[in-house]
C-alpha cells in the first residue's frame, strides 16, 4: 500500500489550496483517512479526519476554514485550504487507517508529505 500526497505549494496568504492523497495497491478497506500538519521545529498535529460513517472532525485552528472530503471509489482524500495564514506553513501528510483483509486489524500508513508555505 503506497499513499500519494500533492497539492501543497506557494501561496499568499487568504488564499487556497487543495491537496490530494490517493491510496494504491491491494487491501481491503480504508477506515479513517486523516491529515497531519509539521510546521518548522513543531512536532505532527492533526489537522482533520473522515471516516466512513461520520461527520468529519477538525482542529480548532483550521475549523471553518479547512475542510476534509473523501472519495471512496478513487481511495483518495482531499483537504480544501482556504483563507490560509502563515500559521498554516507547514509539511502536511495524509494518514490513512487500511484493513488489508476483512478479518485483518487496520494498520496506519502515511504518505511522503507535501508542503505548503503561505507567505504574508
Amino acid at each position: 500500500v503506497q499513499l500519494q500526497a500533492s497539492g501543497g505549494g506557494l501561496v499568499q496568504a487568504g488564499g487556497s489550496l487543495r491537496l490530494s492523497c490517493a491510496a494504491s495497491g491491494s487491501f481491503f478497506s480504508i477506515n479513517r483517512m486523516a491529515w497531519f500538519r509539521q510546521a518548522p521545529g513543531k512536532g505532527r498535529d492533526l489537522v482533520a479526519f473522515i471516516t466512513g460513517g461520520s461527520s468529519p472532525d477538525y482542529a480548532g485552528s483550521v475549523k471553518g476554514r479547512f475542510t476534509i472530503s473523501r472519495d471512496n471509489a478513487k481511495n483518495t482524500v482531499y483537504l480544501q485550504m482556504n483563507s490560509l495564514t502563515p500559521e498554516d506553513t507547514a509539511v502536511y501528510y495524509c494518514n490513512c487507517n487500511i484493513q488489508s483483509s476483512a478479518w485483518s486489524s487496520g494498520y496506519d500508513y502515511w504518505g511522503q508529505g507535501t508542503l505548503v508555505t503561505v507567505s504574508s
